[in-house]
């Protein structure tokens, strides 16, 4: 590895003592006790993200103003060691904000390239939608390729690379919908809704005791794994089994949506692919090294969700995405 490199990129290649994979698993699994220290509930959101990072994922996470996004990704972070950049995404974002661009040195005559944000382990791209699709996608490359492009020049981004978005629904003031190809780019998207009332009681009486979110270590909020954890759990979840009775239930599944009545847009193999490595994850996470057809239908709305688009006569009828998907799993053969 040439030593120009810069050192915050390298891959860690001292040797490590092996670690067993009900470890690995113990210690993410603990993730999600480190994030309840700060945000009230959403362990779904928490799996999410870690489900993201086994498989080389990103997730979207939408839901009103003032249900702990930001603090979520933020404490997740914190809990794994990870580097982590923010990116407020605001009208007047312009690409080069978020991925770098060359500078002009006025004493050696040349242009240097400065790094983005985009340049980390994990990216908060907070409010993704309230920025025009002009900056929006410049996070294409970088999501599907895990590369930045300059001047003719791939700069590769580090490893892991997990771009954590959080969005406002689409219908509140200010917002551009993501394209169906930024959409796409997202492995699961999870929607966060407002807490239960002893949830909300809970989040009450910890501000009221003084909690600070922007400081996390007051908390209690520690790491639990690190960059290398997560690096060995990835081996080991592609060792995850999944049998051919259960790839052909999830392929029925993603061409079911594309006959659906309700649907103008179905899954795309992409998104049938998102579901069978979320799956496998999951199925890992739970201590198997089997994929079942439960696993899938964990994993099958917020796998799917975003990658389909309703008829504007189902949208008329109050019909939602999600009951779509919903029925379509109550219809689909399971396999034995």
């Amino acid at each position: 590895m040439s030593d120009d490199y810069p050192a915050h990129h390298r891959t860690i290649e001292t040797a490590r003592p092996v670690i067993s994979a009900d470890e690995l698993r113990s210690r993410l699994t603990r993730v999600r006790e480190e994030v309840a220290k700060a945000v009230v509930g959403q362990d779904a959101a928490v799996t999410s993200v870690i489900i993201a990072l086994l498989v080389r994922g990103h997730v979207l996470l939408e839901g009103v103003p003032g249900v702990a996004k930001t603090l979520l990704v933020r404490a997740i972070s914190a809990s794994l060691g990870l580097r982590t950049a923010r990116v407020q995404f605001t009208p007047d974002l312009m690409p080069g904000d978020v991925t770098g661009s060359l500078v002009f040195d006025s004493q050696t005559g040349d242009f240097s390239f400065r790094e983005g944000p985009v340049f980390t382990n994990l990216l908060l791209a907070d409010e993704i939608n309230r920025t025009p699709p002009k900056t929006q996608a410049s996070l294409l490359e970088a999501m599907e390729e895990r590369q930045v492009s300059v001047d003719g020049a791939g700069r590769p981004l580090p490893d892991p690379f997990l771009v954590a978005a959080t969005q406002n629904p689409v219908e509140y003031e200010g917002t551009y919908p993501l394209p169906e190809a930024q959409l796409d780019r997202f492995l699961l998207k999870v929607e966060l809704g407002l807490p239960e009332r002893e949830q909300e009681v809970e989040v009450i009486h910890r501000h009221a005791s003084g909690f600070d979110p922007s400081d996390l270590a007051a908390a209690g909020v520690r790491p639990v794994a690190h960059v290398e954890d997560v690096l060995a759990a990835r081996k080991s979840v592609s060792e995850v089994q999944i049998a051919p009775d259960v790839v052909g239930y999830i392929v029925d599944i993603a061409r079911a949506t594309r006959a659906a009545p309700s649907f103008q847009l179905g899954v795309s193999p992409r998104g049938a692919t998102a579901l069978m490595n979320s799956s496998r994850a999951w199925a890992w996470l739970c201590g198997r090294d089997y994929v079942t057809p439960d696993d899938v239908k964990a994993l099958a709305l917020p796998a799917l969700r975003h990658r389909v688009a309703l008829t504007p006569e189902a949208s008329m009828d109050g019909t939602g995405a999600d009951d779509v998907l919903q029925s379509i799993l109550t219809t689909t053969p399971v396999p034995r």
